[in-house]
């Protein structure tokens, strides 16, 4: 007889607001803990220097992790100028000085360069792999090892404010794989002088946010008074990108079975005049679509020739 699964069925996302000094991994298993979830995972690696959103998906939801891993993030942090650290953050040892201070239109000029899809080299201490092993595993050992330059997207990039001659506070919206900490060193370099990153926090991950976010404390608390599902978003929230189908009990029934459902022609239409091409954790899901039945997510699907063929079905009771 096998062993029973630890945890209860809970499906859902939260968005926490990670304090600093807690790891993602930290901040999934306290969640976890209070839910008693069986299934836990998050979307978008917080390091422990950094605050803010976190989304933690709990049960069914971690089947859209990839939706959410792959939307823009919004970060605002502080780089402080005339230091570089081997980290690129306060973590690390100083290895560079300048006696550079840039001001703030110097600052304002050098943003553009930093816009767009540009080509950026990754910390030394990060999670990418070299030969099998973690970067940063390497670098802590004193390894000597280069990381190739990777291409990232920037949409927005602006300067909220200089509180002091070494300090300067950026916000920054952009794609997957973009290195906040490759960013302060790169435009360090580029305004002649060296930098670090001094504080770090995430204000949104595609369309979860700030607003919408709850602290861990407050989670507890709600835990305590038996009032934390309050906190919990539906499964379909990270699937924002796709369209929606309403689909009826029977098509329901016949998708969690893994059979295709035919559409009608102006289903069909709907579908087709909302696609757009969409590429997640590379698959194609410009054909794909969400099939919901009573404000309850069933599958994930592609939508071709009349038929709507399920590719992630849920096992959520409308």
């Amino acid at each position: 007889m096998g062993r029973r699964k630890k945890g209860e069925d809970i499906h859902g996302w939260i968005i926490l607001d990670k304090p600093l000094d807690m790891t993602s991994t930290q901040a999934v298993s306290a969640v976890r803990r209070i839910f008693n979830a069986r299934k836990a995972g998050h979307a978008g690696t917080l390091d422990p220097l950094a605050s803010g959103i976190l989304p933690i998906a709990l049960g069914e939801a971690t089947k859209t992790v990839p939706f959410a891993m792959d939307d823009d993030k919004v970060y605002r942090f502080t780089v402080k100028w005339g230091q570089r650290t081997d980290t690129l953050d306060t973590e690390g040892e100083i290895v560079a000085t300048s006696d550079v201070r840039p001001d703030r239109a110097a600052i304002e000029a050098a943003l553009g360069a930093f816009i767009g899809e540009i080509q950026q080299v990754p910390p030394a201490y990060s999670a990418i792999k070299v030969d099998g092993e973690r970067a940063y595993d390497l670098a802590r050992d004193g390894e000597e090892f280069e990381l190739q330059a990777r291409t990232v997207q920037i949409d927005d990039l602006r300067l909220l404010d200089c509180p002091t001659a070494d300090m300067a506070v950026l916000e920054m919206q952009c794609g997957k794989g973009t290195y906040v900490r490759s960013l302060a060193r790169d435009l360090a370099q580029a305004l002649g002088t060296e930098g670090h990153v001094a504080a770090l926090r995430r204000i949104r991950v595609g369309g979860f946010a700030e607003a919408e976010s709850t602290r861990l404390d407050e989670l507890k608390e709600m835990a305590h008074k038996g009032a934390a599902s309050e906190a919990l978003l539906p499964v379909q929230t990270a699937l924002d990108d796709i369209p929606a189908l309403a689909i009826t009990d029977e098509e329901a029934f016949q998708l969690k079975q893994g059979r295709p459902i035919v559409l009608l022609p102006r289903q069909a239409q709907e579908l087709k005049s909302q696609r757009r091409p969409l590429f997640i954790a590379d698959r194609d899901c410009s054909f794909s679509a969400l099939a919901v039945c009573k404000d309850t997510a069933v599958a994930i699907g592609d939508a071709r020739a009349g038929r709507f063929q399920p590719w992630r079905v849920f096992n959520l009771t409308p």
